[in-house]
């Protein structure tokens, strides 16, 4: 599943998809299948980005609109 928001969240924060890993201790192109809905995210990653983004994870996962 695709979710647009990681992108928008992660340029709009001024990161690259190399730092995000890190912060995720991941590989980057793990991160990068993430970010192009090829590789589904674990929760434990869904909430360590909400956490690095100071939003929720309904607002990730595109439940909510803030």
């Amino acid at each position: 599943m695709y979710f647009k928001r990681l992108y928008e969240l992660r340029c709009d924060n001024d990161l690259t998809q190399q730092q995000v890993a890190d912060y995720l201790v991941c590989n980057r192109q793990v991160y990068a299948r993430y970010e192009q809905g090829k590789r589904e995210i674990p929760v434990s990653m869904i909430i360590k980005l909400a956490k690095l983004y100071n939003t929720s994870a309904d607002y990730i996962l595109e439940l909510k609109d803030k």
